[in-house]
């Protein structure tokens, strides 16, 4: 029987349970999982930079009991990537939800993971976000005291 290789993609950014769930799924569906995380570089060319830098969202990972194999990943076409690395399946976040139906040409099995309402880094960017703006209008916004004759 074949090894299985399973290949799960994402950013990583503000690692987060979602993203641990992702992994642990994509480790459930074969025998050897690689990572790829995306680079800095790749992530910038369809959105704002991530909030932690590539070399440390790719520690993260590697340092996750799950991974065989943790890559950077340079390039939203995964045509070679599959070809290269003997994918047999593909699984990334359902907010790209048909975005790499392609690859089932390749005879590769595709799963969009479910993130539903929960956790997200965009959500964690802004919760931050709106607890930092709390916090500062807090401690500036304050009566200006009578000076003491």
């Amino acid at each position: 029987m074949k090894n299985k290789v399973v290949y799960v993609s994402g950013t990583f950014d503000l690692f987060h349970s979602n993203h641990l769930k992702m992994i642990n799924y994509g480790r459930g569906l074969g025998d050897t999982l690689i990572v790829g995380v995306s680079t800095d570089e790749l992530v910038c060319s369809y959105k704002k930079p991530p909030a932690v830098p590539f070399e440390e969202r790719i520690a993260i990972v590697e340092g996750l009991k799950d991974p065989d194999v943790v890559i950077p990943q340079r390039t939203l076409d995964h045509h070679e990537t599959v070809e290269n690395l003997n994918i047999d399946i593909f699984v990334i976040g359902d907010d790209w939800k048909g975005k790499y139906d392609y690859l089932k040409e390749q005879g590769v099995q595709v799963f969009y993971f479910p993130y539903g309402a929960g956790v997200s880094s965009t959500n964690l960017k802004k919760k931050i976000y709106d607890q930092y703006k709390k916090l500062i209008e807090s401690s500036d916004v304050h009566p200006i005291p009578e000076p003491k004759k």
